[in-house]
């Protein structure tokens, strides 16, 4: 008997350890265009630089939008879910009894740790074993810090002034108290026998843009770039419904000036490098514990952000600066500087992570296992979609995008391969491609049926 039950241990221990442990890192209103290895230097991100450069970069990875101006709460339910964009919203109230991610990955075995931004409107406790500093959709609204800088004005917002609380609120900055957190669970996860599955949720990037003074120093505003898609104005902001009355768009002046963008910028992109540093003492901290050989460690964000681009501040529209986000896995059995450009949803990522668990994925799941692209596999999706409450649709198909406003039945086109930033509408040249966005659109009324959308759809051509 007692050797039967050494062989039940020793069975149990071994199936444990061929299971990976899961590091999931997750940002707040981060852009694919902030990560320098990936060709954006004007950001410092050394630590993501060479996680990015260990593992697979996946390039063209997408949030599906929306049903609020809240972004990242939909993104977080899809995620948590497994639910495709509005199959998600109509549920939206029954979270509190569904079987979420850490559920899933619990019952594959692993130990769940969570701490950050939650955002869902299950009970966290009751989600995950440990739980850490548990925090808001974003950090207190402060006055100050909206419809600004002005030129000419005095600026009386200051990113580093602790009484603003914002990020500041208890005294010690919000992304530094969860690097401490991890750290510390991390070593906690060392002396259990069970895999971890660790969601690790930072508020950063999100507004209020502050961070310490050394940061900011790395980003003169005078010596930083407009972006090349700047506009004073979104010419359709009305009809997308993302204009200054949505909280976002309201943190700069309209129009929008090269100056405020670029304070704009600069305070992101401080915030952005200050979070990479306290991302590189967590990966500091499993090199050191001897964790990071059998971990999987997984980065990306809820979703991208415009800061100026397009005229536009918040991430409430179709494009790319704010759909498409930083995405890589790197670990055991992932191939270091491999790129793949198929695209994903960044919610792929869920049931993912139970194949790695060697678990079985839901029926109710509804996004798709990466393994697959990863193993060179399957083609993968040829077409994403894009929806945001009644007034914006997108589709993505065959390198190109079309942007639909039903509400007002105004469509964009772009060539996605010969214009990535989206700035040369083939609907507004002197001969527009109508039977191609023609095409597009009985495509996007298709793929939305997958996603549960329930618009009608108008009749435009």
């Amino acid at each position: 008997m007692r050797l039967l039950i050494l062989l039940t241990i020793a069975l149990t221990s071994l199936g444990q350890a061929e299971k990976p442990n899961i590091l999931f890192i997750f940002a707040d209103d981060m852009t694919h265009a902030t990560i320098g290895a990936l060709g954006h230097p004007e950001v410092k991100t050394p630590h993501l630089d060479k996680l990015f450069q260990s593992g697979t970069t996946f390039t063209h990875v997408y949030n599906s939008g929306a049903w609020n101006g809240a972004v990242c709460q939909a993104s977080r339910n899809m995620l948590m879910t497994g639910r495709h964009l509005w199959h998600a919203h109509r549920e939206e109230s029954q979270t509190k009894k569904s079987k979420l991610w850490p559920h899933l990955m619990a019952e594959a075995g692993y130990r769940t740790y969570m701490t950050g931004k939650w955002h869902v409107q299950a009970n966290v406790r009751k989600a995950f074993h440990h739980i850490g500093h548990i925090r808001p959709g974003m950090p207190s609204d402060i006055p100050a810090g909206y419809n600004r800088p002005i030129e000419g004005q005095e600026d009386s917002w200051d990113p580093t002034n602790l009484e603003n609380e914002g990020f500041w609120k208890g005294g010690t900055h919000w992304s530094e108290v969860e690097a401490d957190t991890a750290v510390q669970f991390l070593k906690n996860a060392k002396e259990d026998p069970k895999p971890f599955f660790f969601y690790l949720a930072f508020n950063a990037p999100h507004d209020p843009r502050q961070s310490p003074q050394e940061y900011l120093d790395l980003y003169p505003p005078e010596k930083l770039s407009l972006p090349k898609n700047f506009l004073p104005s979104y010419p359709h902001r009305d009809s997308m419904r993302s204009d200054h009355k949505v909280r976002d768009e309201y943190l700069a002046p309209m129009p929008r000036t090269p100056y405020s963008v670029k304070v704009n910028r600069r305070e992101y992109f401080a915030l952005i490098t200050h979070l990479d540093a306290q991302i590189g003492r967590v990966l500091n901290a499993l090199d050191q514990n001897g964790q990071r050989e059998n971990t999987l460690i997984i980065f990306t964000s809820d979703h991208g952000l415009s800061v100026g681009r397009h005229g536009l501040i918040g991430k409430q529209n179709p494009y790319d600066h704010s759909i498409r986000v930083p995405f890589v896995v790197s670990g055991p059995g992932i191939k270091a500087g491999k790129k793949i450009t198929k695209p994903i949803y960044l919610q792929d990522i869920m049931p993912s992570t139970l194949e790695w668990a060697h678990a079985k994925i839901p029926a109710r799941v509804q996004y798709q296992s990466i393994l697959p692209l990863l193993k060179n596999q399957t083609e993968g999706r040829d077409q994403i979609y894009f929806g945001y409450r009644d007034s914006q649709r997108a589709l993505i198909k065959d390198g190109y995008k079309l942007i639909i406003y039903p509400r007002t039945k105004v469509a964009r086109l772009y060539n996605m391969k010969e214009d990535p930033l989206e700035r040369n509408d083939l609907l507004e040249k002197e001969h527009p491609q109508i039977a191609l966005a023609q095409s597009l659109y009985a495509h996007l009324q298709i793929e939305a049926l997958k996603h549960g959308d329930q618009l009608a759809y108008p009749k435009i051509w």
